[in-house]
């Protein structure tokens, strides 16, 4: 028991602790004005925000490091894969948010991805005109049917977040998440719980490896580094609520310096 909740806990620190990422996984950032929700808790939030970085720099940003050598179209197809894995999560959202449009078409990309892509390696719904939507999660359904976000949230090990995303969250582990249903909750011969565990992992250190030198520039560059992580996690929430562009803005030019993504 306690080794599968240390499983959980590492592997979704990658996941969560860079949040702030847009729907591909790539960090874009600009300025913009700070946000309406409130920090209820900013010193616990400080110390618990301190006490994450320290675990990515012992941990997943070595690993980030070692996971970018590997060739390009080796880690393209682990991110097709992991991001059609992610339609999983999405499909449901996309029903529960009345869109029934996308619900159709990321069920296609889903179907035709896992065959005729092998396991989603390849993107070959694109060809067939079913081209990738923004990802949907609970957090966002929850947003959309009314949910205040509440405070602002930095949880142990789990990274930001508000009252809102936290609850949503749960539904994961709830029923919510398909994948989750078939690997961990019921075994299989063919699936169990490390398949589970290891598509975890995998997404954050993709995602840590895609933004390797963007979020360490947003380090070296942010006179307030919990700050900037702050506002770039809820501004970018807000414009998946939305459906809006990537481009995440940060709180003011006295914050940091402008970053490109890779």
């Amino acid at each position: 028991m306690f080794k599968k909740l240390l499983i959980i806990l590492i592997t979704t620190l990658t996941l969560n602790s860079f949040a702030y990422a847009g729907s591909d996984g790539e960090l874009l950032l600009k300025k913009n004005q700070p946000s309406e929700i409130k920090d209820c808790f900013e010193g616990l939030n400080r110390a618990t925000f301190s006490l994450n970085q320290t675990l990515d720099g012992i941990i997943f940003k070595p690993v980030a490091k070692v996971y970018r050598m590997l060739p390009s179209p080796a880690r393209k197809g682990v991110s097709n894969s992991l991001n059609n894995l992610s339609h999983l999560t999405t499909i449901p959202n996309n029903l529960l948010q009345g869109d029934f449009e996308k619900a159709v078409t990321n069920t296609g990309r889903f179907v035709i991805n896992t065959t005729l892509g092998i396991l989603g390696l390849i993107d070959v719904a694109q060809y067939f005109g079913l081209n990738e939507y923004e990802k949907e999660d609970y957090g966002q359904t929850f947003a959309k049917l009314g949910m205040e976000p509440g405070c602002y949230l930095v949880l142990p090990v789990l990274g930001p977040s508000t009252a809102r995303d936290t609850i949503a969250s749960s539904l994961n582990f709830l029923g919510g998440d398909p994948w989750y249903n078939v690997t961990v909750k019921n075994d299989t011969n063919y699936l169990n719980e490390a398949d589970y565990y290891a598509s975890r992992l995998g997404a954050g250190v993709d995602f840590r490896a895609k933004n390797y030198d963007s979020i360490n520039n947003l380090e070296d560059n942010s006179i307030d580094f919990y700050a900037s992580v702050k506002s770039l996690y809820l501004q970018d929430r807000q414009q998946k609520i939305l459906n809006t562009k990537k481009i995440v803005d940060t709180q003011d030019d006295s914050e940091w310096e402008e970053i490109e993504s890779q």
